[in-house]
């Protein structure tokens, strides 16, 4: 049988989501709770993965197993694992439904903290001693980004992607009080897709250039035309879709 698991967990103790060698992952730490509780090997494959420091809100991943799994299930795992991991909710689905391959959208957050926030430290962009920040730009810019399909200018370089091609849904900014926080959706996203986005909308909001110019960034389809990738801890996965 095969079980949809959804979790958040805070990103700032891990390096990413995906298991990877001599390194502490969510991933990893999610598979030895649930390896453990059923006594039995138990693999995860997650919804996408994130990268160090990178938080999530809602997460997905789906496992298969044959026992008939505990109704305190998510009770025992929210105990054994660290207060950096919570999990929210376990359920079967269909042979065929995916964690990665099923989703229909995700949407991600990213916080910029306009002022000196011990409490926001790792969970936005301290932003405080920068330029100051044109929202209306930056937000005219976003609209520039449904114009276009090929993001490879944000894509991290060197990767296994098959194709650089994404839809996006939504795109913008909003400001309360001292936080910005942008908002993001599309069918699916390429490593540090959103983080190099961040970082050239701040450039856009500095003046540094104009929102015209994401067209000719978006189409060099060169890594190193767009902005420096914004700090890793203001980023929140906050939703994934599926059609269940």
């Amino acid at each position: 049988m095969r079980y949809f698991i959804e979790f958040s967990y805070n990103g700032s103790a891990y390096f990413g989501y995906q298991i990877q060698p001599k390194q502490i992952s969510v991933q990893e730490e999610l598979e030895k709770a649930l390896s453990t509780i059923l006594r039995e090997p138990i693999k995860t494959t997650g919804a996408g993965r994130t990268d160090t420091g990178v938080h999530a809100k809602k997460m997905f991943a789906h496992f298969e197993t044959e026992q008939n799994l505990d109704e305190n299930l998510v009770h025992k795992l929210n105990s054994f694992l660290s207060e950096n991991i919570a999990i929210k909710q376990i359920f079967e689905v269909a042979d065929d439904m995916h964690a990665r391959f099923s989703a229909t959208y995700r949407t991600y957050e990213y916080y910029i903290s306009l002022e000196k926030d011990p409490f926001s430290k790792d969970a936005s962009w301290q932003y405080w001693r920068q330029k100051p920040l044109n929202l209306d730009l930056m937000n005219e810019a976003c609209k520039i980004l449904f114009e276009y399909d090929d993001f490879t200018s944000f894509a991290k370089l060197h990767t296994d992607n098959k194709t650089n091609i994404c839809k996006i849904y939504k795109a913008e900014w909003e400001q309360n009080g001292t936080q910005l926080k942008f908002t993001i959706s599309a069918d699916r996203f390429l490593r540090n897709m959103v983080r190099a986005i961040v970082g050239t909308m701040v450039e856009v909001g500095t003046g540094k250039i104009v929102p015209g110019d994401l067209r000719k960034i978006i189409e060099d389809k060169f890594r190193n035309s767009a902005g420096v990738s914004a700090p890793a801890q203001g980023l929140f996965l906050v939703d994934v879709g599926y059609d269940f």
